[in-house]
């Protein structure tokens, strides 16, 4: 097991636990604003959830094994799991910060990409941290003057 893939094992993790909570909140979310936030979450969990194929299959080119259980997910992801439904508000300052968390981990493997030469994935990791900084940006937008 490379470091180059426990890095991405770990992006993986928490690139799939950011969308289930996303996609959990977006399920549960109420309230006066109820509409916003539904969507936006969607928007969100929609993006995200594409990665999610495309990370474990770079697992998968470095001749690793990619993690597919939750229990494997929970070992290694640095996401909290959401026990209990929020309101709307909170659920954006969680995924905001939970975003910011997902970047660390995705910069962790662009980096460990970067020193074992891996083009391609290091493109393809550098494009996921521009994405989830837009997320972050349309979090932290709805989160202003609250």
């Amino acid at each position: 097991m490379s470091q180059l893939g426990e890095s991405l094992r770990v992006a993986l993790a928490d690139t799939f636990a950011f969308y289930l909570k996303t996609h959990n909140f977006h399920w549960n979310v109420e309230g006066a604003d109820f509409y916003e936030y539904h969507k936006l979450f969607q928007k969100i969990y929609e993006e995200v959830f594409e990665a999610v194929d495309k990370i474990g299959e770079e697992i998968r080119s470095l001749d690793e094994y990619a993690p597919g259980s939750f229990i494997r997910f929970k070992e290694l992801t640095t996401i909290d799991d959401a026990t209990t439904i929020p309101t709307g508000l909170e659920m954006v300052h969680i995924l905001y910060e939970d975003n910011d968390k997902v970047i660390k981990s995705l910069h962790n493997a662009y980096d460990m990409a970067e020193r074992a030469k891996a083009i391609g994935l290091s493109n393809f990791l550098q494009d996921r941290i521009d994405k989830h900084f837009k997320h972050g940006w349309m979090l932290r937008a709805t989160l202003k003057n609250r």
